[in-house]
């Protein structure tokens, strides 16, 4: 076969790509592993589909290059996604700071995506591997697969990266940038859950399932929200944000209340026969506050303490450190950080710099969001970006 454009991956990037390339009247194919279309935008919002936020900035975004997003982001607007869907009468809501879900499924979002390839003429073909990539003098590529041999004139990996492997996500797409000589920015597990070192973990196993609303602070990034003990360690929005910026070896501090001062309270109680960990409870959960008070200080009753250990408790309350042994890995983590070096890439068309033809876009490419519909936008942005020049 021949193709204007094939692009490999049949997710969020490379349908909107597909979508935008049909557009142009260039002749399109879709190649993915797997037996169904957007796999990662089914489950994405406990499969509500968390789409975009109307908030977004380059500053929701983590990379080498800060400014890299920028262009891609100003070309395809949330707004502009929200255009579709009403356009296809997809009903959405806001929930919180921004983010935009689907009111029904996800699964309205992979048949709009699927539909407008349709109207455009893009071909999807699934269920098929990749088995071998390589130039056809300076100016084409052939790829063939398990079942296909095709050449084309613009190649677009869109293949995602190696979070969610029960999806079959892989490192083709690193595999095939280092391939052409570029150079990718190693890759880690991000907005992942944290695992606690075997002291704390003795210490705090039995609070799994407790949730606080916590301020979460580590490399001069903090983020506010809820922190949950987890079997292994601490999960949250607040812990999923901030494992975009932890490295192992660092130190969170955590702010457990972070709408007032404890230290004060105690002063107010300071004769009272209550005991520290009672009253700690009134504002913290019960189990917590009594764990808490085992691990770091005698529970007394508050009138036996002097000021300064009552000031070492409070100290303790809101700036609670611990230090991770690591994450809960690829299995668990809702995106790759890392990814195709975007020095290798023009940021005005996701096309590689020293392989004309050869484009990269969504999480294959070293841009990752924060948690909230920043990664699927994304997707979407530099989807869209690339599909006006493949």
């Amino acid at each position: 076969m021949e193709k204007d454009v094939v692009i490999i991956g049949a997710g969020a990037s490379g349908l909107m790509c597909a979508i935008e390339a049909g557009k142009r009247n260039r002749s399109v194919i879709v190649i993915d592993h797997a037996s169904r279309p957007g796999e990662k935008i089914r489950v994405s919002g406990g499969g509500h589909c968390n789409f975009t936020n109307i908030n977004l900035t380059s500053e929701n975004y983590h990379s080498s290059n800060p400014h890299f997003s920028k262009s891609a982001l100003a070309r395809f607007t949330p707004y502009n996604f929200i255009e579709l869907l009403n356009k296809h009468g997809i009903k959405y809501y806001e929930k919180g700071s921004g983010q935009m879900f689907c009111r029904n499924n996800s699964a309205e979002v992979i048949k709009m995506l699927v539909e407008e390839c349709e109207k455009t003429g893009v071909q999807i073909l699934l269920n098929h591997s990749i088995e071998e990539i390589k130039r056809n003098g300076v100016h084409l590529f052939i790829i063939k697969t398990n079942h296909a041999e095709i050449e084309t004139e613009s190649l677009v990996i869109a293949t995602g990266s190696l979070s969610y492997p029960v999806l079959g996500a892989t490192d083709i797409g690193h595999k095939i940038a280092k391939q052409f000589g570029l150079n990718v920015m190693p890759s880690k597990p991000a907005l992942v859950p944290l695992i606690f070192h075997a002291e704390e973990f003795k210490r705090f196993k039995e609070l799994s399932g407790i949730s606080i609303d916590s301020i979460v602070s580590c490399n001069n990034r903090q983020f506010r929200g809820n922190i949950l003990f987890t079997h292994r360690g601490l999960s949250g929005p607040a812990i999923l944000h901030i494992s975009l910026y932890w490295n192992t070896g660092d130190n969170l501090t955590i702010n457990l209340l972070p709408e007032m001062d404890i230290y004060k309270i105690f002063m107010l109680k300071r004769q009272s026969k209550m005991k520290v960990n009672n009253l700690l409870s009134q504002y913290l959960p019960d189990r917590f506050s009594n764990t808490f008070c085992e691990t770091y200080t005698e529970s007394k009753m508050l009138n036996q303490y002097s000021d300064k250990e009552l000031r070492n408790i409070a100290h303790q309350i809101h700036n609670w450190t611990i230090t991770p042994s690591g994450t809960e890995g690829f299995k668990k983590a809702e995106v790759t950080l890392g990814g195709v070096d975007t020095k290798e890439l023009s940021s005005r068309t996701m096309e590689a710099n020293k392989v004309p033809g050869l484009y990269f876009i969504g999480e294959v490419v070293d841009v990752t969001g924060q948690l909230g519909g920043y990664n699927l936008h994304w997707a979407w942005a530099s989807g869209y970006t690339a599909g006006q020049y493949v």
